[in-house]
């Protein structure tokens, strides 16, 4: 008998329900006739017990009716009881509070200093450090700059160290374009549009830009979703374009496409887009414009001519690093020389994606950037190509580091979003964003008061650059451009640490080209050998282990 009890336990609260809808009602009959409310509430839950008991869809619920359902309310509000209740100050998910607080009180213009010392681990593996002079230096003007612009560029641009990195209209909502466009505008710094094109917000705002162009063409397209020479120069003739980007892949997905559903298509998407309604808008994973390298450094060449010289230039995260050698070596063939080249860490991520492509696929930004600044240097170039980095930079200290390993600038998504407001739901890709970023919700989005949000935008660039000059000076530096990697410490195990020269080092101009070679660089002719200028193929398929090029000492 108590096994039996026990086995229908399950039921109990159901069971609960159906006596007190009976009792309720019972006492509405023979006592007060306000017991009817109980009867009306017992009986709508007794009507969802019925229903879980019959329904196949979910089996907890026809096991646990009624009750079963606080296991899915709970796991609806899994991410924010975490964040306010469990989290630590230094849990990366995928910020930690510690840092999320930082972009707050600098947005805000409140005190950001913290007392008692650092909760850094400094004796763990992974833990990095500045390493200052005795004789630092006061850096008064913050208000850092870099040239983008080669020697076919016409309309060189002076961009501020620190930009908005790639988010499109369509992912983010109309008053979150605005507040980040406006925010752009006070604080003289870029606000690259992502691949959503150009949308009425980002011209009402009137901060610079840099128009991205991806595999789908947005906002320079054909009816058949090819490249249009023609929408593309009216886009890029406007003289708040500064430069132009064209899309190889991102750091959330690299190699993966996109689909906006056309129930999420408004008016204004498709007008940014020019894109049809009522149909979904499809972003292929490649482009249809060109194949191989080469043909990419031509397209490079046409977009640059079209813009009337802009800087051109291409962002990508880094994959089989033989397909960016033979991006390299196009250049060298063709002579066209990207303006820039933006290196997105698999780590990046506003955009939603399946989540092998966002834990998996992809080289993070400190490896993928430290490959395509030594490459560059290889192949003797590094002078005609400036380079951005994006993924996760959102303290000084990220950016100090990131110069160090070879940047010109660096650009932040997710950073500018916590400045309109961000609290890290995580529901991006599901239009219920609570503070209204990433929403195209009229109602949800009216929470963004884009005066008081572009104000801190600008304030959080402003700050940010100021704790930079700082960063700099402390190293006895006049600009943070000069930073190095032997001014960074790594500690590799819990009793060892490496000068950054010894991680991530600089490799020798023209190693790849210069027709002496070094033994310890044997890895990189052998990739250098099978990359090609004509195909992003490989020579061969490697069925066994890797054999690397021998190189007499």
């Amino acid at each position: 008998m108590v096994t039996l009890m026990l086995s229908y336990q399950r039921y109990a609260v159901f069971t609960c329900v159906a006596l007190l809808t009976i009792a309720s009602f019972l006492g509405a009959v023979y006592y007060s006739e306000w017991l009817l409310i109980i009867t009306a509430i017992s009986s709508a839950l007794l009507g969802l017990g019925v229903y879980d008991i019959f329904q196949s869809r979910h089996a907890i619920l026809r096991n646990y009716p009624i009750i079963g359902h606080m296991r899915f309310i709970l796991e609806s509000i899994r991410p924010e009881l975490r964040q306010y209740i469990i989290e630590g100050d230094r849990d990366e998910e995928p910020f930690s509070r510690e840092i999320r607080g930082l972009v707050y009180q600098r947005a805000k213009g409140v005190e950001d200093k913290r007392p008692f010392g650092t909760i850094e681990n400094v004796y763990g593996s992974g833990y990095a450090w500045l390493t200052h002079s005795a004789v630092p230096m006061v850096i008064k003007d913050t208000d850092f700059r870099v040239r983008i612009g080669g020697s076919a560029c016409k309309q060189p641009y002076d961009a501020s160290l620190y930009n908005i990195s790639a988010m499109s209209f369509g992912a983010l909502s109309a008053n979150a374009i605005l507040s980040l466009n406006k925010g752009a505008k006070m604080g003289n710094f870029a606000h690259d549009t992502g691949e959503g094109s150009i949308s009425r917000y980002h011209r009402e705002g009137g901060g610079d830009l840099i128009y991205q162009v991806a595999s789908g063409y947005f906002g320079c397209r054909n009816d058949d979703g090819t490249f249009s020479p023609e929408k593309f120069a009216i886009q890029a003739a406007d003289p708040q374009v500064k430069m132009i980007e064209l899309k190889i892949s991102q750091g959330a997905k690299p190699g993966h496409g996109g689909m906006l559903p056309a129930k999420k298509i408004s008016p204004e998407i498709a007008e940014a887009r020019g894109i049809p309604m009522g149909k979904d808008c499809i972003s292929p994973p490649a482009h249809n414009t060109f194949s191989t390298p080469i043909g990419m450094m031509e397209f490079i060449g046409q977009l640059r001519e079209l813009s009337g010289g802009k800087p051109v230039g291409f962002k990508l995260c880094i994959g089989h690093r033989r397909e960016f050698m033979s991006m390299v070596k196009a250049m060298l063939k063709t002579g066209i020389y990207p303006d820039f080249i933006v290196v997105d860490g698999k780590e990046g991520g506003t955009g939603a994606a399946p989540l092998e492509f966002t834990n998996r696929v992809g080289m993070p930004m400190l490896e993928g950037l430290t490959f395509v600044h030594n490459t560059l240097r290889g192949a003797g170039i590094r002078h005609e190509v400036k380079i951005g980095a994006a993924g996760k930079i959102v303290s000084a200290f990220d950016i100090a580091r990131t110069f160090a390993l070879g940047a010109d600038w660096c650009n932040s998504a997710r950073g500018f979003m916590f400045a309109v407001g961000c609290i890290q739901a995580q529901s991006c890709h599901t239009n219920t964003c609570p503070v209204g970023i990433a929403t195209q919700d009229p109602l949800r989005q009216r929470a963004i008061d884009v005066d008081d949000k572009s104000h801190r935008v600008a304030r959080f660039h402003r700050n940010t650059m100021h704790a930079l000059g700082e960063l700099a000076g402390a190293a006895g530096l006049s600009d943070p451009r000069d930073f190095m990697p032997y001014h960074f410490m790594f500690r590799q195990k819990d009793n060892e640490f490496l000068d950054g020269n010894e991680v991530y080092p600089y490799l020798p101009n023209g190693f790849l080209v210069s027709g002496s070679e070094i033994a310890e660089l044997s890895d990189w002719y052998s990739r250098w050998d099978r990359a090609s200028a004509e195909s992003f193929a490989p020579p061969e398929i490697p069925h066994g282990p890797f054999t690397r090029r021998k190189i007499a000492a």
